[in-house]
């Protein structure tokens, strides 16, 4: 973004700021929707993708309503304090790195209360031989403690490290720009299909830009690790098993895959851009729990003037050519000519979108996509910190074992990989891969003086046993046994420990959480499913094949984490039949500053922004005004 456009968007962060009693109080949060109110924009789901979209809207000057189907925002980042009494869960997602950092400066979630506490050492890995492994951001730590593996390792660590942040520089790129549409609109005027292939020219010309400055080695290796397994990226890396069994968790968190599944090695790479505190894969807890992220952003919405409504579940959305509406379960119509979808593609265009309405193609695409998971949360709360046997002297208050994420049943590959294969099968892993994290550790407001929070987040458990039902209390308490017991043979007592735990299994997360599949991406992120291929080729700007139908969740480009560009990038064109303001916005990020507002035809707006964060008063090209939402809405207003 140029400094003249970023001056002008902190110039109207500042008048909202000036404004910020009377902005808040235009936004409310309630169980009930003003009637017969027409908003400019409906988002289904408050989860935080929603929230953030809502958000960017609102500070446009939309009137935009949130419709939550549960009685709490946040969807899977939410704190809840009733599982465990005097205990707060981050019930799904547990720790933050992805958030981009031009997001958080935008909402000003700091002064919203969000509050992060980095990790470090971030990475513990006990060995039942006695030995350990801890890793983090210091690099003097890591060459000491990879040194007891192999001397060869810790040398080529720091190599490996570089060579990733280097791939990262090019996909920020790719993660901060939407894709660029493959359809043509061939009703647009000749002007406008020429400014459409100069804006595709323009992305691909900048990708082409980046992948030269890696130059063709690197451009080998980058093609290398996306293609291949995380086994073979490691394997030529290291030879240390504890070293690579750590390092390869990332390849395989959240998928139903293994450490040999072609492709795993994106995964790896995915989880590692972060940019917590300016520091490059670091992940940090949130005070209060991952609810406090979606307190803050939904307290930025509100401030914005976004009206949220809870215990709202949307049944059907309803997208003409003249008007658009939603329906909600309790028989409820909310009217809006635009609706941005937070929910999995499938339910949005499965359950929720009329089956008459999509072509085949689209929504065979949609069905026959990859939500297979593997993944169970159980959330514990103990009694006392667990104590490593291969850790003799602990501190009461924890020691840098107990700081970052805990690998358990992860000292070789293989031992990744058995698990996988018995899931694959139909089988919960006899011996699951958990990454266990003590956030109590560090923030002290989730549990009672001397007792602790636990995240388990655990693999490998299939969707559909072969055997048995996860509907059954006895397979799930004999799994969740299973697990604690596991931990035992690395801390003993910690099963003794336990005072009261609740466990998320695949459909228990597609139940409570609207997760189709339990998958806690919204789909697959392997290759296939990335991109331009996300949800669907032909349909991963966002846009759908229902006019005033868009995707922000995970389910979109860039995918999932709680990254939240999804909603960032979504292009909420609003146009035509659609329009009540009168323009078409796409909060767009990270080509080269500029935005677009076309000239008017057919008594319609529409524009094309791809400068990151555009959703200002007024709208630049490089250094230079040429229009502003106040001016298109006045001509719209006076039109009728």
């Amino acid at each position: 973004m140029s400094p003249a456009a970023r001056r002008l968007l902190l110039a109207g962060a500042t008048r909202r700021r000036c404004l910020s009693t009377d902005a808040a109080s235009s936004g409310s949060a309630s169980s009930q929707l003003p009637r017969g109110k027409r908003w400019d924009a409906v988002v289904i789901g408050g989860g935080h993708n929603g929230l953030v979209a809502a958000a960017y809207l609102a500070r446009a000057g939309r009137s935009v309503a949130v419709l939550e189907r549960r009685g709490v925002l946040g969807g899977a980042a939410v704190s809840e304090s009733d599982l465990v009494p005097g205990f707060r869960f981050s019930r799904c997602s547990y720790l933050l790195s992805l958030l981009r950092p031009a997001i958080l400066r935008d909402l000003e979630l700091e002064r919203h209360g969000l509050k992060l506490l980095p990790r470090s050492p971030s990475s513990f890995t006990p060995c039942l031989d006695g030995r350990y492994l801890l890793l983090g951001p210091d690099a003097k730590l890591n060459y000491s403690e990879i040194s007891k593996f192999s001397k060869k390792d810790a040398n080529a660590y720091p190599r490996y490290e570089g060579q990733l942040e280097k791939f990262c520089k090019l996909m920020d790129f790719v993660i901060d720009s939407a894709p660029p549409e493959l359809r043509q609109d061939f009703h647009a005027s000749m002007v406008d299909r020429m400014k459409d292939r100069v804006d595709k020219s323009a992305f691909w010309g900048n990708l082409l830009r980046h992948v030269m400055q890696q130059g063709q080695k690197n451009m080998v290796e980058f093609f290398d690790l996306l293609l291949s397994p995380a086994s073979k990226i490691l394997n030529c890396w290291f030879e240390s098993e504890v070293l690579k069994a750590t390092l390869a968790t990332d390849a395989v968190i959240g998928t139903m895959a293994g450490v040999n599944t072609p492709g795993s090695g994106y995964v790896l790479l995915h989880h590692v851009m972060g940019e917590t505190g300016g520091q490059r894969g670091v992940w940090a807890y949130v005070q209060g729990g991952m609810g406090s992220v979606s307190s803050a952003i939904s307290k930025a919405a509100l401030e914005a003037g976004v009206q949220i409504v809870t215990n709202a579940e949307v049944s059907q959305v309803m997208v003409n050519e003249t008007t658009g509406k939603v329906a909600l379960a309790d028989g409820t119509e909310v009217h809006s000519p635009v609706v941005l979808s937070n929910a999995t593609p499938y339910k949005t265009f499965v359950d929720l979108v009329p089956v008459n309405v999509l072509p085949e193609d689209f929504l065979s695409a949609i069905k026959t996509a990859d939500y297979s998971s593997a993944t169970t949360k159980i959330n514990v709360a103990v009694d006392r910190l667990p104590q490593f046997h291969c850790c003799k002297d602990m501190s009461p208050e924890g020691g840098p074992e107990h700081m970052g994420t805990i690998h358990i049943g992860s000292e070789s590959m293989e031992e990744i990989d058995v698990a996988y294969r018995e899931a694959a099968g139909g089988v919960s892993s006899k011996r699951p891969v958990i990454e266990m994290t003590i956030p109590s550790v560090l923030d002290k407001t989730i549990s009672p003086p001397g007792q602790h929070v636990i995240n388990l987040f655990v693999q490998y458990t299939p969707y559909k046993l072969s055997e048995g039902s996860w509907q059954d209390s006895n397979v799930r308490k004999s799994f969740a046994e299973r697990c604690f017991s596991l931990i035992d043979e690395y801390a003993p007592g910690f099963s003794s420990s336990v005072v009261g735990y609740d466990m998320l299994t695949p459909p228990d997360l597609e139940r409570e959480f609207g997760l189709t599949g339990g998958n806690i991406f919204h789909g697959a992120m392997g290759l296939d499913s990335l991109f331009l291929m996300r949800p669907a080729k032909g349909w991963s700007d966002y846009r759908t094949p229902v006019k005033g139908l868009y995707l922000c969740g995970s389910g979109a480009h860039p995918g999932g984490g709680v990254m939240v560009t999804n909603a960032q990038s979504c292009p909420l064109a609003i146009s035509g039949p659609e329009a009540v303001t009168g323009v078409r916005a796409t909060c767009g990020s990270g080509q080269n500053g500029r935005a677009h507002v076309r000239r008017k035809r057919r008594g319609m707006w529409s524009g094309k922004g791809v400068a990151p964060r555009c959703l200002f008063k007024q709208w630049v090209c490089g250094d230079r005004l040429i229009a502003s939402f106040s001016s298109v809405q006045d001509e719209i207003q006076a039109g009728g």
